[in-house]
């Protein structure tokens, strides 16, 4: 038999997934080839030195109680490179101060008065504490915005204080842009269940307590996992913008910017929802009419190196209430959170969100803007006055995908609308994590070689 010829579109943590993955199933002799216009391969993935260590400028941890990340690392031999956070926990920066992380929370939606108490209002607290006595009415299945059943039954300030932070910070976006079932699915299945109140549905919904760290991270950055999986995938890199896809027989013939052409028995696309739409407007009607609706924002980290001494509070980094004057949606105090390496504190500053205004734009605004708000911040949070080292600032333009609420249709109706041997991997499938883009990118692998089974079959 002929080897069969792959391609993947898409260099990022989806796409290379999809080429390791590739050729594990489909054996030495298969060509497996990836398409990326960019200088390097990683997509959001992306780890460069600042002051003199390597720090990732996109996403920069994993939730360890997802067992994806972990898994690949221990089939690649890397098991050793992983590394957990040092315990430091993060803060609120909430009515011009900063508070502890309401403990005992899911996404931020409180399990109990107790939890806010000091970040909210008394009569707040109250509102919380009576909430199981109050009817609930709840239809299965539903997926309303986060703020709209939050601030039913807990108050406006339990959504801007404690629970947009958690889904800023995650999606770059706010708990009225985010459905239940993305950002607090636990929740949504204990509703669904039956729990009397959302203070019940909360409290089932907890994750269970580990006493160990919640995020990883990778000792060299995310680089060294890009690095071992293109070695291990054996991939062709063709730096270059795939224009068009057309029906070739049983396989496909992909058309790139450069004019050329590339036959393949089977394609993963693993590109963001709004190029998918504009590849697929004739092929897959279906898929398009839904990837259309995924809308996505655009982010940028400033990441800086500054002196040792620099003072900072014993923490991993600030969370962003809503309505506060500070232009970031996070701050990470990296040297905090993972352990100081150098002679220098890492740290950065995330800004962002879906329907920031133009004036606010990331995409709109300079380096040098950036960073005076960079500064800005860290004094109104910290009192601080820094003087970095070294400075690095990246964009990530409509990068990250909202999960609106009916985001779960939209997908199961952009996989039912491809054609057989066609499939999609990305971050806007099934979780905006690197855990929840490698399972996608293994489930698309799945579906193009049972297809490919399935034609020889017949």
């Amino acid at each position: 038999m002929t080897a069969r010829s792959y391609c993947v579109v898409g260099g990022g943590i989806s796409g290379l997934t999809a080429a390791y993955r590739l050729r594990a199933a489909a054996g030495d002799d298969a060509a497996i080839t990836l398409f990326d216009p960019g200088d390097r391969l990683g997509g959001v993935l992306r780890t460069e030195r600042v002051g003199g260590q390597p720090m990732d400028l996109g996403a920069e941890a994993f939730v360890l109680r997802r067992p994806e990340v972990p898994a690949l690392l221990a089939e690649l031999d890397l098991s050793g490179r992983q590394l957990v956070t040092t315990g430091a926990q993060p803060l609120i920066y909430s009515q011009q101060r900063l508070h502890p992380l309401p403990a005992d929370t899911v996404a931020g939606i409180p399990s109990s008065a107790a939890s806010v108490a000091g970040l909210v209002d008394d009569a707040t607290v109250a509102r919380i504490a009576a909430e199981p006595g109050r009817p609930l009415t709840w239809r299965t299945g539903s997926d309303p915005a986060v703020a709209e059943l939050v601030a039913d039954r807990f108050g406006e300030q339990a959504v801007a204080r404690s629970v947009d932070p958690l889904l800023g910070g995650v999606y770059a976006g706010s708990a009225a842009t985010i459905g239940l079932r993305a950002g607090a699915p636990s929740v949504a299945a204990a509703l669904d269940r039956g729990a009397a109140s959302l203070t019940d549905a909360v409290r089932q919904g907890l994750p269970p307590a580990s006493g160990g760290p919640v995020f990883g991270a990778l000792d060299g950055g995310y680089q060294v996992l890009i690095d071992e999986l293109v070695s291990r995938s054996r991939l062709r890199w063709v730096q270059a913008t795939v224009r068009r896809l057309d029906r070739a027989g049983r396989g496909w013939t992909l058309h790139d910017d450069a004019g050329a052409g590339w036959s393949a028995d089977a394609v993963i696309l693993a590109i963001p929802a709004p190029r998918l739409a504009r590849m697929l407007e004739n092929l897959a009607p279906r898929t398009f009419a839904a990837a259309s609706r995924i809308a996505s924002a655009s982010s940028a980290v400033v990441a800086l190196a500054v002196p040792a001494d620099t003072q900072f509070p014993q923490s991993s980094g600030v969370l962003v209430a809503s309505g506060e004057h500070l232009h970031a949606k996070a701050i990470t105090l990296s040297s905090r959170k993972w352990g100081a390496r150098g002679d220098t504190q890492l740290l950065r500053l995330s800004f962002g969100k879906f329907g920031d205004t133009p004036e606010n734009s990331v995409a709109a605004s300079s380096d040098h803007e950036l960073l005076a708000w960079a500064m800005d911040d860290l004094a109104a949070a910290f009192g601080v006055t820094v003087d970095p080292v070294d400075v690095r600032v990246q964009r990530w333009i409509d990068a990250m995908p909202q999960y609106g609420p009916g985001h779960a249709d939209l997908v199961a109706e952009v996989r039912a609308g491809l054609p057989p041997t066609l499939a999609v991997a990305g971050s806007y499938l099934d979780g905006i994590g690197v855990p929840a883009c490698i399972a996608a990118a293994g489930r698309a692998v799945n579906s193009a070689i049972e297809a490919l089974a399935t034609q020889v079959a017949r």
